[in-house]
């Protein structure tokens, strides 16, 4: 089951990153179709936010087809956003922790990883299109 993290400093609202979460989640396969998120009411005790931001949440999950809530059961995954194949990703993640590493030892703080990565993927793609 996906554990919910919050970012307070990143300017995204939360139910955007509980969104942004489990579309992740799903792209990565770690959720599938047919597992079940966390009730409300749990995400509500983990993370110490209001019900209607985590019904919001869901709410737009539902919208995008991605879930769909059972009365009285939860909330359901009703398609993923995987590709086909994934058998990639467990060497891709341990290269970019090889890479995360050696970031930090040249000393980037967070912040600046993330832009690092934001800005060379923007880059990366605008070539691909151009």
């Amino acid at each position: 089951m996906i554990e919910f993290h919050l970012d307070s400093q990143s300017g995204v609202a939360t139910y955007l990153q509980i969104v942004r979460q489990v579309k992740d989640a799903l792209r990565l396969g770690t959720l599938d179709v047919g597992d079940q998120l966390p009730t409300v009411r749990e995400v509500v005790a983990d993370l110490a936010v209001n019900p209607n931001t985590v019904a919001k949440a869901y709410r737009e999950l539902e919208h995008e087809g991605l879930v769909v809530a059972r009365q009285g059961r939860g909330t359901f995954i009703a398609r993923t956003l995987a590709p086909a194949s994934l058998q990639h990703h467990e060497e891709l993640r341990e290269e970019l922790e090889r890479w995360l590493a050696l970031a930090r030892r040249a000393g980037l703080d967070e912040e600046s990883i993330r832009a690092l990565v934001s800005t060379t993927l923007r880059e990366s793609l605008a070539r691909r299109v151009a």
